[in-house]
């Protein structure tokens, strides 16, 4: 008889086989590409090809283009810089952490998840080299020799270290991704039809085999890579908040930027991929793999890091009370109730109270609420970032410098610019490769599934398939 475990309900629903495993994550990447999922990616190229128009056309023209003036030197393009870093931060914690601490339901979205850290994190290099005005100058940002025509980089400069940081995250979030691909990548090798397929998965799968000592190194390096990646969850969005924290104006010269940045981006990091996954989820037919169980593991993640940017809010109101600085206490007191109250009050209410609905199991485990909320939670993350950057330049010392920013067409284009690149490289992903890693959910299967027919093939096939009754155990 199979016993399965009444403490923790099952991660892999329909009682899967390895077979199936294979089968049903192997579909999209064999198959031809669905009509929606064209209609999806013409939208995403169109939206592409809009915003890079106008990104060319920032740099050709230069920075006079967007709505910044002499005291809101920056705005939407920090904005949304560290709004896409702190999306990537998510698939780092999924991997990495997740992997350390063994928590199995991590399995089905990992794979995904790394996919949107790679992508969110280029978006957000994109920004970096879009308010340089100059692009083709990026290198001087770079340690390298004055032969090369520039200057030493000044690395007392926080915009330095965030040159750094993005590259590390980047690169070694990129291999992790790479190495998790490896196993999966050299099943697709074996089942391909053509040559073409044959070679082109094959080179990429650098030769895996399946034996002993080929699963050991992977295990192996997988554990180096995680132990690698755990610091960066902390240490990226950490230096991106000392863009802000190590200068002395009022609303940024704060020592609490660094933790409340992490639980920021991990809070928007964990709405994104519930937004991508309950997406893939339909699309490619994964309930089985995606279950209610991970939906509800991630939403718990979601309220715990929301109740602390909450707790960051009202931290920052009280030490500004606190200081005794006019400065400090004025600018929180316009954040709330001066010409950008609006987008204040849309932060507090979509990051502070939206995700305390998810105390409620009932809608923590609704798919229709965790995707609306998460939508949600990510326009209040981006007006979170706007309100620290806009809010506390806006007004400065002098009552004769303050002046308000308006985006022009090509700061939204700009944006713009950044979801086409985004979604378009994602929906190649989802199409080409795997979204779910094969590999690790076969690892799981035995302990996190539902009870397995002792057959899969014929008449019991037929029965499991017909009657959802077939699988369970007899009273």
């Amino acid at each position: 008889m199979h016993v399965t475990s009444p403490v923790r309900p099952p991660l892999i629903t329909g009682g899967k086989t390895y077979a199936d495993v294979t089968e049903d994550i192997c579909r999209q990447v064999e198959g031809k590409p669905t009509k929606q999922w064209m209609i999806a990616f013409t939208i995403s190229v169109i939206v592409l090809i809009y915003g890079t128009a106008c990104l060319f056309w920032t740099w050709w023209e230069g920075l006079g283009v967007w709505g910044l003036n002499k005291t809101v030197g920056w705005a939407w393009d920090i904005t949304n810089f560290v709004w896409w870093v702190g999306i990537g931060h998510a698939g780092t914690l999924i991997s990495a952490i997740l992997l350390l601490f063994r928590q199995k339901w991590r399995t089905s979205i990992n794979r995904a998840a790394e996919a949107m850290t790679i992508f969110a994190v280029l978006c957000a290099a994109s920004f970096i080299l879009m308010h340089m005005g100059r692009p083709w100058l990026a290198y001087w940002a770079l340690p390298l020799p004055n032969a090369f025509g520039s200057l030493w980089v000044n690395f007392n400069s926080p915009l330095v270290w965030d040159v750094f940081a993005i590259s590390t995250y980047f690169s070694v979030s990129l291999v992790f991704w790479y190495i998790g691909l490896i196993p999966d990548l050299a099943t697709i090798r074996d089942r391909a039809q053509s040559k073409v397929s044959r070679f082109i998965y094959g080179t990429f799968a650098m030769g895996w085999n399946g034996s002993a000592k080929t699963w050991s190194r992977y295990e192996y390096i997988s554990l180096i890579l995680a132990g690698l990646s755990t610091p960066l969850v902390l240490s990226v969005h950490t230096i991106v908040s000392m863009d802000f924290a190590t200068s002395v104006i009022p609303g940024w010269h704060t020592t609490i930027f660094p933790p409340y940045f992490v639980a920021g981006a991990i809070f928007s990091g964990f709405a994104m991929v519930q937004n991508l996954m309950l997406i893939t989820r339909v699309v490619y037919r994964l309930e089985d793999y995606i279950t209610l169980e991970h939906i509800e593991s991630m939403n718990k993640v979601i309220t715990l890091t929301g109740s602390i940017v909450g707790v960051a809010y009202l931290t920052e109101f009280f030490i500004a009370w606190y200081s005794g600085v006019e400065y400090e206490s004025y600018a929180f007191i316009n954040r709330a109730t001066g010409p950008y109250w609006w987008a204040y009050w849309a932060m507090m209410t979509c990051n502070v109270i939206s995700p305390q609905l998810f105390w409620s199991r009932k809608l923590r485990r609704s798919v229709t609420w965790t995707f609306f909320i998460s939508v949600i939670v990510n326009i209040g993350m981006w007006f979170e970032r706007f309100v620290i950057i806009v809010t506390s330049l806006h007004r400065d010392y002098l009552p004769s410098s303050w002046a308000m920013f308006s985006p022009t067409r090509y700061d939204i284009g700009d944006y713009i610019f950044s979801f086409g690149l985004f979604f378009t490289l994602f929906l190649l992903f989802s199409k080409y490769l795997p979204v779910i890693n094969m590999a690790e959910v076969k690892a799981v299967i035995k302990s996190s599934s539902e009870k397995l027919p002792q057959k899969v093939s014929g008449v019991a096939k037929a029965q499991r398939i017909s009657n959802p009754s077939f699988n369970k155990d007899p009273q």
